[in-house]
């Protein structure tokens, strides 16, 4: 079962400004094949799947884990997206269409369909696909699926972020490479104890370095880059049987923390009239809630 808090993984920052390609552009790491919904529904999938959990725990817990993290790196990305979006039709050249810069947006979606927020599919507005979810049944071709897509992911993650300078996307992805960083060494680490093969010499795949992001490279002084959370108050602590070691990149020991981050708070974003979204108008709901007192 899960639990949920009211938070993100981390705070951004407040956007100054809307930029709806760079929405249509971090929809790839949405509903792409190697986005954020892919890598969830993958490790969630495999877990809720997984045989002989109790023979194979520390791997299970390993998978296990990740998926629970991956489910708050899909509310993240949403976020990012939504407050791209955010701003997009305040100032509609025509006052007879205040949805007019729609037409100028990549995505005519944000504007017609989702009332400028994210959407489950890629850049091409491409839905997300049940069929992106691999589930062998084989514990070792699984997770070396898992080291293959989360190398993938993070190729994507680096094209994006030189596509935009917007500083939430940026924040975001910063992020999310260093996370991501983390669950393709797990990965590795994990098919070392399974097969004897060091996988972490394919790496980098492209590059695991993250000293040319900026954003990246805060989180990393962080340490966030050498910790595993359990994303558990109680369960998966049997990732401390993959999880150990030093960091390749800077040998510093790697850390299994229970529970999850700290978190920031969500962005709480106003009204869409343009939209009709959320659609009731405020006298109106009270003269409703008023009557329906009067009959109690």
């Amino acid at each position: 079962m899960f639990q949920r808090f009211d938070k993100l993984q981390i705070d951004l920052p407040t956007p100054d400004k809307a930029d709806p390609k760079a929405a249509a552009a971090v929809q790839e790491l949405m509903g792409g094949r190697f986005g954020e919904m892919s890598t969830l529904m993958n490790y969630m999938t495999q877990s809720f799947n997984f045989r002989r959990k109790k023979k194979l725990k520390p791997f299970y817990d390993l998978i296990s884990s990740i998926s629970g993290e991956e489910l708050g790196h899909v509310e993240l990305v949403s976020a990012t997206i939504n407050s791209l979006m955010e701003g997009a039709t305040d100032d509609s050249p025509d006052p007879d269409a205040p949805l007019a810069n729609g037409l100028d947006g990549p995505n005519l979606h944000h504007f017609i369909v989702n009332a400028q927020t994210s959407i489950p599919g890629n850049s091409m507005n491409i839905p997300w696909q049940g069929d992106y979810v691999f589930n062998s049944g084989t514990l070792v071709l699984d997770l070396l699926h898992n080291f293959f897509l989360e190398c993938g992911a993070r190729t994507h993650k680096m094209r994006v972020y030189e596509m935009t300078s917007h500083p939430v996307a940026r924040e975001m992805i910063g992020y999310l490479l260093v996370r991501g960083g983390v669950h393709t060494l797990a990965y590795a680490k994990a098919l070392e104890e399974l097969t004897g093969v060091d996988v972490k010499k394919m790496m980098p795949i492209p590059d695991l370095d993250n000293s040319k992001y900026a954003e990246a490279e805060a989180f990393e002084m962080q340490g966030l880059h050498r910790k595993l959370f359990t994303f558990s108050p109680d369960d998966y602590r049997d990732i401390d049987k993959i999880w150990i070691g030093n960091h390749p990149d800077d040998g510093k020991p790697l850390e299994v923390e229970i529970g999850m981050p700290e978190g920031g708070e969500k962005p709480d974003f106003e009204a869409k009239t343009e939209e009709f979204a959320p659609g009731y108008d405020v006298d109106y709901f009270y003269d409703i809630a008023k009557k329906l007192q009067d009959r109690m």
